[in-house]
């Protein structure tokens, strides 16, 4: 588990007790008891372990949902992932059991999409930019300041223009999208070498910017003037540590349950793309699924979905305060400096016409994923 999943470190019983439960009942049961707090009472935690057993066995089927986030962080970070295991189980009458696999477990970014598109596991979640090499037209997400805001995000996904001409090319590979978790904009996160604020493009200059595998933020970084390195999400934090990169820039929710609140000098909310994640499930395995089944599937990621918004600013508050707490100074533009990094990289420019004809089609169709990006749906975000 990441040691920032729970605000305290668990206690020597609380470690036995989630050990013999993984040893007893599996991952998931120990952490269901780890959800409800019930670690501190063996008979309690025996007894989530011994309903697992038995919801597992009753099911007519197992879905292995793969991530790379430890249990706990939705205090943080809503990716939720406890809440779509209960959904699913409840929304099928208990036919369909969740096994989770958490904190990479079956593998992380890359891996863990390849792992659900060869049918290794059932479903997984990952950032949409480790997601493009699969599908390199999601990738349109993080063309800079066109659906960045949590609203226009979650607009754009839930939208019959992205249901229709993206989805399909999702399928295409293999994948059955579920749900889009809203998490907030990606940041820029400095770590302790950089002490100037950064609140102008002219700052990234020569920068080494830790980035995914995206090639739109490889191109975005060096249009600022840094040095994208693509590093793996699970070297970043090291990377930050020994030198190797200077920043990188996930959500602020992100930065603090993989354990960054030690390693940042300041945080700049730039809001230049979201941090966007989905979900995903294996399109044969989901197709062989009686369609009652099916339908529950997709009624427990809209459940799920709805969840993650409501919960959207309450985690967002936890990590600001745990960041600022461990020193680490936040940085928000003003209108006119947000507007400078508009007028550097926004995708309005024709330096990113290319892309949006080689992704969208044509321009023409970019602009009705614009369009649905800007039309409010039927999902609202709260941003306080």
């Amino acid at each position: 588990m990441q040691k920032d999943s729970k605000d305290k470190a668990l206690t020597s019983t609380e470690r036995r007790c989630f050990l013999k439960l993984s040893a007893g009942f599996g991952i998931t049961a120990a952490l269901v008891a780890l959800s409800r707090n019930a670690l501190g009472a063996e008979a309690e935690s025996d007894q989530i372990g011994r309903k697992e057993t038995e919801l597992k066995a009753a099911a007519e089927h197992t879905m292995i949902l793969g991530t790379a986030y430890a249990p706990g962080v939705s205090r943080s970070y809503p990716i939720m992932q406890l809440d779509f295991k209960e959904n699913i189980q409840n929304a099928s009458l208990g036919k369909i059991y969740v096994q989770l696999e958490p904190a990479g477990q079956v593998g992380a970014e890359g891996t863990l999409a390849r792992n659900v598109q060869n049918a290794i596991i059932q479903a997984g979640q990952c950032s949409i930019s480790n997601f493009s090499p699969f599908v390199p037209e999601v990738d349109l997400i993080n063309l800079p300041y066109w659906c960045s805001e949590n609203q226009k995000f979650v607009n754009l996904v839930t939208s019959d223009a992205w249901k229709k001409k993206i989805h399909p090319k999702i399928e295409a590979r293999g994948f059955k999208p579920l749900w889009y978790p809203c998490i907030d904009p990606r940041t820029l996160a400095m770590g302790q070498g950089l002490k100037e604020k950064i609140t102008t493009p002219e700052q990234m200059r020569g920068i080494k910017f830790r980035i995914p595998n995206s090639t739109i933020l490889q191109r975005l970084y060096r249009q600022l003037g840094a040095h994208p390195i693509l590093v793996e999400w699970v070297e970043a934090a090291n990377a930050i540590r020994l030198g190797s990169v200077d920043a990188l820039d996930p959500s602020i929710g992100a930065l603090y349950v993989f354990g960054f609140k030690n390693l940042l000098s300041q945080i700049t909310f730039a809001d230049i793309i979201q941090d966007a994640q989905m979900y995903f499930c294996n399109l044969e395995w989901f197709s062989r699924l009686p369609q009652p089944l099916k339908t529950s599937i997709d009624f427990a990621s809209e459940m799920t979905m709805r969840q993650n918004h409501a919960k959207v600013p309450s985690a967002r508050a936890h990590a600001e305060m745990q960041m600022t707490s461990a020193g680490v100074k936040l940085n928000r533009l003003s209108s006119d400096e947000k507007a400078q990094w508009k007028e550097k990289v926004g995708a309005h420019l024709a330096i990113w016409d290319d892309v949006k004809k080689q992704l969208a089609g044509s321009l023409s169709e970019f602009d009705k994923f614009q369009e649905a990006a800007d039309t409010p749906g039927n999902y609202h975000i709260p941003e306080k």
